[in-house]
């Protein structure tokens, strides 16, 4: 039994470390905030979310009654001062920021909401954290779409230089730097608070309602019997269900408590290089999975850039976290198709996604 401790220790979130644990979860409305804090939730921590209302409806946070059992707190990120208010009441020891405007092609037609959000949105929260004296550890939340892509083979490493062509892309960008900046500035000289960033792959999983993504477009189209219009086919991406990125956090904020010194700094969370497909391939495999559904590709009108191919390297996280993703592609869209016929169906989906949540632990101890 010893044996087996020793190997599992750092590969599993440990439940005795968040059981009562204040965490404050910014975006918890949204698909990966409402996922993340029902994995809180089930670890027992006293959780804390702040975000606009659901984005979409349906959503995971309102299908899987999300808001039971913590706080919510509807208000806006760029609102700075009751952001600092809603901290100072709570008074967390860990902060994941994950609030953002998260979506490609509405930052073509948005971009200032897009930045506002996105890089104001980080500021406010830092400056909130410098004045609230609880916490301990921050995380924020970016993409792998900060990277300055040069559509090469090889995967981005954590030190390459930030970009982004669209707006999206560069406010995350941006936000590292904000995270830099204030990490460098406020908390390495005095205050003992660890502050890291983390950039996943292309987070898929039950629940995301948002526009102009691959797996609610498809949804949307098949249970409305029509077939789905898909734009870029060959573009390639690191696609990941999204406990995988989630089970990350909450390893490197486990180590980030116990030495911020050692774990302060930008994270990669992405899936193994088989699983980097295009989107062809993934649409195919929803419809085997699915069944009964077709689809159809059409030129992009509004020609807007998109990048075509994105790899990360994740051997930091593999080397100093012990995280490693568990779930292979075809089986992360077995889950998430199964979660989708559910919902359609009626189905309790807090019970199916907590269902989803102990069955991926289970795979992570095997």
């Amino acid at each position: 039994m010893g044996e087996q401790q020793g190997t599992l220790e750092g590969l599993v979130v440990t439940p005795l470390f968040w059981k009562g644990r204040r965490v404050f979860v910014t975006g918890h409305t949204g698909f990966k905030g409402s996922w993340l804090c029902l994995w809180l939730k089930s670890l027992g921590a006293d959780v804390t979310g702040y975000a606009l209302q659901p984005a979409t409806s349906p959503s995971l946070f309102e299908s899987a009654i999300v808001s039971e059992g913590m706080h919510s707190i509807i208000a806006d990120i760029r609102d700075e001062q009751q952001l600092k208010d809603a901290l100072e009441k709570s008074q967390p020891e860990i902060v994941i920021h994950m609030a953002a405007q998260a979506l490609v092609r509405y930052s073509y037609r948005h971009p200032v909401e897009t930045y506002a959000v996105n890089v104001m949105g980080t500021v406010n929260l830092l400056e909130a954290v410098c004045q609230c004296d609880s916490v301990k550890s921050v995380l924020v939340v970016t993409s792998d779409k900060c990277y300055e892509n040069q559509e090469r083979e090889a995967g981005y490493r954590e030190e390459e230089p930030m970009g982004g062509f669209d707006p999206y892309s560069n406010s995350k960008g941006c936000a590292e730097l904000v995270v830099s900046a204030y990490r460098q500035s406020f908390f390495e000289n005095g205050k003992h608070v660890g502050i890291a960033t983390a950039r996943a792959g292309n987070v898929i999983g039950g629940g995301d309602w948002s526009d102009d993504r691959l797996i609610p477009d498809m949804v949307r189209a098949f249970t409305a019997g029509e077939s789905v219009v898909i734009r870029n086919p060959g573009a390639i991406r690191p696609w990941q269900h999204v406990l995988e990125a989630l089970h990350g956090y909450l390893l490197l904020l486990e180590r980030m408590c116990e030495k911020p010194e050692q774990y302060s700094r930008a994270w990669n969370f992405g899936p193994e290089d088989s699983d980097a497909r295009d989107v062809a391939w993934v649409v195919e495999q929803f419809v085997a999975t699915w069944g009964d559904a077709v689809w159809k590709v059409e030129a992009d009108n509004e020609n807007l850039h998109e990048a075509h191919l994105l790899k990360l390297d994740c051997s930091r996280a593999r080397a100093e976290l012990a995280w490693q993703p568990v779930l292979k592609l075809e089986q992360a869209i077995a889950w998430i198709a199964d979660w989708y016929r559910n919902q359609h169906d009626g189905a309790d989906m807090t019970e199916l996604s907590l269902q989803q949540l102990s069955d991926y632990q289970s795979q992570v101890i095997s």
